[in-house]
């Protein structure tokens, strides 16, 4: 049998608008005309990508593409000193490209690459339910201005179907939710303290998202980098009567968190910020959470597949982190597909206006899963043209700010 040594022959990269940010791909071409895609982000907190990636693209053009591991090695070997970060973004979007164009190569889904198949349905959540028509205004329909359209939204996420949602941290005056990211610096807090208002918005806010849904769809909490050990345990003690699937935050401490998980009534999920099996490995020895969420847009497929293995060895299951667009959606879902020790998955529903237009295919949902495609490579790639009709925003500088001469302001409150 004869086996096709397709080479690297071009990398590029592509961006367009997506109303409040933009999108980002890697695209790689073969020497027989294969494309390779996926999908990155450099618009939150992750300034660089792009660069990184046309700096270090001559070192592996030429490699054949079905070894993505070894080019993953040669990438490592001449970013070793900035290990992670940026620069592991920056490789795990060009290994999801590479997996893509091997699997259109020869035939199968990327899932095929990773192990195969475990389930042709994977439960997943909607994530920033509330959190996008409440402070991503005026980018998702219906706004949501009052309690009463949070209440309407719970009862949307039952009525079509969908057994588990997210939300974030907000606070209510006058019946109107604000929202509370002092780890973004909105409001800017760099003490990072919790008051009782907060305290009493959470609480308000997860009772009427739960008057909506009713008493049988989940409901999750993420608190991202909002507050320290302190704050987090004010916030958990707060909500310690509360019906939740887990509680989600953010440190970098593995001990710090490991104390917050002995605290809490609600399982903790963490890690969606972490690069490489390095800065696993203490979260998980550790035992600091009962879910690790992984960020496959960050640590690639194939990584992402070791670090969910050193999950399981240590008994803990895992949970994509997806708040990107379709291809990354579609990315992560052959990794959930692939992955035996899941949880459930991050999908984003309120979606931009133009969002289908950019792909070749959008997700499909049945009883609340999203149905695994049989197409070869992720199963959707970005359309060319439709990308030309939407361009990037160039007043978006790389951490979500507008720029305006010298000054910045943030784009849109969280």
């Amino acid at each position: 049998m004869t086996i096709r040594q397709d080479r690297i022959a071009k990398v590029e990269t592509l961006a367009c608008s997506a109303g409040w940010r933009n999108y980002y791909f890697v695209k790689i071409t073969t020497s027989d005309g294969v494309i390779g895609w996926s999908e990155y982000d450099e618009g939150f907190g992750n300034p660089g990508i792009t660069n990184v990636i046309h700096q270090v693209a001559p070192r592996f053009v030429g490699e054949r593409v079905g070894d993505h591991e070894r080019v993953h090695a040669i990438l490592r070997g001449v970013t070793r000193p900035g290990t992670g970060g940026v620069v592991g973004q920056a490789l795990g979007a060009i290994e999801n490209a590479l997996l893509d164009a091997k699997a259109k190569i020869l035939g199968v889904p990327c899932a095929q690459l990773l192990g195969g198949v475990m389930r042709d349905r994977v439960p997943v959540y909607w994530s920033h339910c509330g959190t996008w028509r409440i402070s991503r205004k005026p980018w998702y329909e219906p706004m949501i201005d009052s309690i009463d359209g949070v209440v309407a939204l719970g009862r949307e996420v039952r009525e079509r179907g969908f057994r588990a949602l997210k939300t974030n941290v907000y606070r209510y005056e006058d019946g109107r939710p604000i929202g509370w990211a002092t780890g973004f610096g909105v409001p800017f807090e760099p003490g990072l303290n919790v008051d009782r208002k907060v305290l009493r918005g959470i609480c308000d806010h997860l009772d009427a998202l739960r008057e909506g849904a009713g008493p049988d769809v989940e409901i999750l909490l993420d608190l991202n980098f909002n507050a320290k050990t302190e704050g987090y345990l004010e916030i958990l003690r707060a909500i310690a009567g509360q019906e939740l699937f887990w509680v989600e935050l953010d440190t970098f401490d593995a001990a710090a968190l490991a104390y917050i998980r002995d605290h809490s009534a609600h399982p903790i999920a963490s890690c969606e910020t972490l690069v490489g099996l390095g800065q696993f490995m203490p979260f998980l020895r550790g035992q600091a959470v009962d879910v690790a969420i992984v960020d496959l847009v960050w640590n690639g497929a194939w990584q992402a597949m070791k670090i969910a293995a050193l999950a399981d060895a240590h008994e803990v299951n895992v949970a994509p982190h997806n708040f990107y667009g379709h291809l990354a959606t579609m990315m992560n879902l052959h990794f959930a597909a692939a992955v035996p020790n899941l949880r459930i998955m991050e999908t984003d529903i309120d979606r931009i206006a133009w969002d289908e237009q950019l792909f070749t295919h959008a997700p499909e949902f049945e009883d609340g899963c999203m149905v695994v495609p049989d197409r070869p490579g992720w199963g959707t790639e970005p359309d060319e043209e439709a990308l030309r009709a939407h361009p990037a925003n160039d007043l978006l500088n790389p951490i979500g700010l507008i720029t305006y001469g010298r000054r910045s302001a943030p784009l849109i409150p969280c």
